[in-house]
């Protein structure tokens, strides 16, 4: 039977989900509770964060880039052997981008997909019973998407929150509690979002500190109560339909420390049940990619945060080079960064990379670039024949300086019907900015 689920949801970014969401995992993980925690939409640092949280690895739910055989198995996997399934929404509860496989890669999407109810946590601050008339309008919005309470936060006092919480209850929407206004509980944050979760210090006790704030000001109780009483649609499906790519090789090194973090569970779990080893290696522990597999990748991360560490790891350097000889080599992100001639940090000073590529980066130079993209192979490559599909996203502040070569894919938004080259291609050594949904 699939455990219950619900999903963390706010109109707008930075409103407190990610507050709510690891103070309520954390919460119930002490209590005894075993949660499966979700990510809605394309990101690699909440759902460490989740894992620490809850000691279970956390699975990306996407509507836009995954179809909805693929997100109902996927979510009823992860529900396996767990108390309750506890998803944390991107951005407003509505939004997303047209053209989705599933949806718009709204989190309403896979609340309404799954029958997830929703708890909203909005922020209050700058208004008091206008807060009903917009929690109103989220909860009438979608038929499919149940409401089943709201936390209000950034609450300034004992006035404000009963002005907001008795206008939002006679619309029949419980209130299930009120944070006030704490800048101490912030976690750190740097240019792609959180601090990476390993690098955050004490983090362990800012989780439980967090949980702390959430059991003092949230019935955690009541939100449980209310999820209980809904029947998740997530069915068990066979695993061998599953894999949400197939494995671009049967022996896989990732490379995997600080640096190259940004690598989805649900494509390592798919290509290992479709029969592939993977192998992880650390370049800023100057490890090479093992000999004997057929395929290394390096995923995305924050080389620039580690560009000299990186050019001084001559052991990863060369064994690198020694390994695109003869196999395939495929950065992302990151990874395509540290694939060319050099990257220029954020001081402005230019750092020796692998030179497989023909290309060359700066992060002194910032400009931000995001959004879902369609790709297709420019030519045959593991991960499939010329033109076949892809679907991501990408997320860099990074600038081209110099790019020149074949392109490994060509690319759209999710805006435009206008394909554009991404990435390079080279003697087996290939990648973009791209990174790989499904």
């Amino acid at each position: 039977m699939n455990a219950p689920g619900l999903l963390i949801g706010a109109a707008r970014s930075s409103s407190g989900k990610t507050t709510l969401t690891l103070g309520l995992m954390r919460a119930l993980t002490r209590r005894g509770s075993c949660v499966a925690p979700v990510k809605c939409g394309p990101d690699y640092i909440d759902p460490a964060f989740h894992a620490a949280a809850t000691g279970r690895a956390s699975v990306n739910l996407d509507s836009w880039a995954m179809d909805a055989d693929l997100i109902t198995r996927l979510a009823a996997r992860t529900s396996e052997g767990a108390d309750i399934v506890i998803a944390e929404g991107a951005m407003g509860l509505f939004d997303g981008a047209p053209g989705g496989a599933a949806g718009v890669g709204a989190s309403a999407d896979i609340a309404a997909m799954l029958g997830w109810p929703v708890v909203l946590i909005h922020d209050v601050s700058g208004q008091a019973q206008t807060a009903a008339a917009i929690v109103r309008g989220i909860a009438a919005h979608d038929a499919r998407v149940k409401v089943a309470g709201v936390v209000l936060n950034r609450v300034a006092s004992e006035r404000h929150r009963r002005l907001a919480a008795e206008a939002i209850e006679a619309l029949g929407i419980k209130v299930l509690g009120a944070l006030p206004r704490d800048e101490k509980i912030i976690l750190p944050e740097r240019h792609l979002g959180l601090v990476q979760a390993g690098e955050t210090q004490d983090l362990d006790q800012r989780l439980d500190a967090l949980a702390d704030f959430v059991e003092t000001h949230v019935d955690v109780t009541a939100v449980i109560e209310g999820v209980r009483s809904v029947t998740s649609r997530a069915a068990r499906q066979e695993r061998d339909r599953e894999r949400a790519f197939p494995p671009p090789a049967q022996r896989i090194a990732v490379a995997r420390d600080d640096a190259f973090s940004f690598f989805y569970p649900h494509l390592a779990q798919s290509w290992r049940d479709a029969g592939a080893d993977l192998f992880f290696f650390s370049p800023l522990a100057d490890e090479a990619p093992p000999n004997d597999c057929d395929l290394c990748w390096l995923p995305g991360g924050y080389p620039e945060l580690h560009a000299g560490r990186l050019a001084a790891a001559q052991n990863f350097m060369s064994g690198l080079r020694r390994f695109a000889e003869a196999r395939w080599v495929h950065g992302e992100c990151g990874g395509y960064m540290v694939l060319g001639r050099s990257l220029i940090d954020a001081a402005g000073e230019a750092h020796e990379m692998a030179g497989l590529l023909e290309l060359e980066t700066s992060f002194a130079k910032r400009k931000l670039h995001l959004g879902y993209r369609h790709a297709r192979l420019a030519a045959d490559h593991p991960l499939g024949v010329l033109g076949f599909r892809l679907r991501g996203h990408e997320f860099h502040y990074a600038t081209v300086l110099r790019e020149e070569g074949a392109p490994f894919a060509l690319a759209q938004d999710a805006y435009s019907e206008d394909e554009r080259p991404a990435g390079l291609t080279r003697n087996g050594v290939s990648g973009s900015f791209f990174h790989l949904m499904a």
